[in-house]
């Protein structure tokens, strides 16, 4: 059967019309967790279809570890939904209300975006979240997955839809592109601005630069995660080792992996093996500039210029000392990408000023690069990270998925 996509992005349209009260939405998700629970089984083994066409066409192994449904992942996939349906309904709140001089009352009240299109690679978990989170915001979604977790995916947003009817609510609110061409993402950018009010990317670099070329639709999203870790002068050595081994270490295939560490350069000598010991006998490889090269004992490459704009994804940090903490404010600003830089450093004071000073959309004192995901943040879970200068930016999650109108009550007043 031809895939049409006009008639997909139209019955979005006309799902979003037919508005739902915040406790149908609440009964939709509740039965959706139950449908994902009683067919985990056959969830799991849609997964070992996807990973078996994966190897065959020997996709990367970061992606295959994305792609991977486990115990534990699925867990988390039920755990996001409990607390998307624990987190108040952001639609239809006053933000703001006051009362002019004239006696009009006028108040800035949350409304849902409309019909969002959501471009994904790998993780089976995007189209739970992303589901979960577009219909609570009162939006409707299309999802469009990897073709490497095309069977994992169709069945957990066809349970979903199975919610949605069996709740009443037309099931267009959710649908999956049942499609593996990739010229349906070309279409999707180009043709159907007349239905499709927002765009989401979430994947590498090249889904990015495509939407960014091709789309006709806003988009939100980012291209890269290069992430820092600024270990400062007042720095504790114990919470710098602690703390960049989980920036690093925990997961580095996710965009919060933290990819290179700056040293102060007061605390270079005492900090500098340590630090990098630790995480080279964990076996990550070390790229550092010559200062780094000079006071390392372990083994290290020296980094060049393009080690600094390097998003590894893998065991692989870069190493540089600066020399106070503007320079390590202005190497982040140049070479970062607005997504998750962290200080280390005992000092509030000096933490204030290069929280205000990065230009990154998260920045954090004290703690892992790895908090920058919605579920950390109390979102319940996330749509993405936007690293865009207007809002929404961090990480997008309900409260995120609304915009706003204004409502003006009067009593007959007309303008001089």
């Amino acid at each position: 059967m031809k895939l049409n996509l006009a008639k997909i992005s139209k019955n979005s349209k006309i799902a979003f019309e037919s508005k739902i009260d915040s406790i149908k939405k609440k009964r939709v998700l509740e039965n959706f967790s139950k449908l994902l629970i009683r067919n985990k089984h056959k969830i799991l083994e849609e997964n070992k279809k996807d990973i078996k066409f994966a190897r065959k066409k020997k996709i990367n192994n970061n992606l295959i570890k994305r792609l991977e449904m486990n115990e534990e992942k699925f867990n988390s996939i039920i755990k996001s939904i409990k607390e998307i349906i624990r987190i108040k309904d952001p639609t239809n709140k006053i933000l703001e209300r006051w009362k002019r001089p004239n006696g009009l009352i006028i108040q800035k009240v949350t409304v849902p975006i409309g019909v969002i299109a959501v471009i994904y690679e790998s993780r089976p978990n995007v189209t739970s979240d992303v589901a979960s989170l577009c219909f609570k915001s009162g939006n409707a979604v299309i999802l469009k997955g990897g073709s490497e977790a095309f069977n994992t995916n169709k069945i957990i947003s066809d349970l979903f839809r199975m919610s949605l009817k069996k709740c009443g609510v037309d099931k267009n609110y959710v649908q999956f592109i049942d499609s593996k061409d990739r010229k349906v993402v070309d279409k999707l950018l180009s043709d159907m601005k007349g239905y499709i009010d927002l765009i989401i990317p979430r994947g590498g670099k090249s889904l990015v630069k495509k939407v960014d070329t091709l789309s006709k639709i806003p988009y939100i999203g980012h291209l890269e995660g290069l992430c820092h870790t600024f270990i400062d002068k007042n720095a504790k050595l114990d919470m710098a080792i602690k703390v960049l081994e989980n920036a690093k270490l925990r997961n580095t295939s996710i965009c919060g992996a933290t990819e290179t560490v700056l040293f102060h350069r007061a605390i270079a000598k005492k900090f500098i093996n340590p630090v990098l010991k630790n995480l080279q006998n964990k076996g990550c490889n070390i790229y550092g500039d010559k200062i780094v090269k000079k006071l390392f004992n372990g083994k290290s490459t020296l980094a060049n210029n393009k080690s600094w704009s390097k998003e590894y994804l893998s065991k692989n940090i870069s190493a540089k000392v600066v020399k106070n903490l503007d320079e390590a404010i202005r190497h982040i600003n140049h070479f970062g990408t607005m997504h998750t830089d962290a200080i280390i450093t005992a000092d509030k004071n000096r933490a204030n000023y290069f929280l205000k000073n990065i230009k990154s959309s998260i920045g954090i004192h004290n703690s892992s690069t790895q908090f920058a995901d919605g579920g950390e943040f109390g979102f319940g879970a996330e749509v993405g990270i936007s690293t865009n200068n207007l809002p929404p930016r961090g990480p997008v999650g309900l409260g995120q998925l609304v915009s706003y109108k204004y409502e003006v009550y009067g009593k007959g007043q007309i303008r001089n």
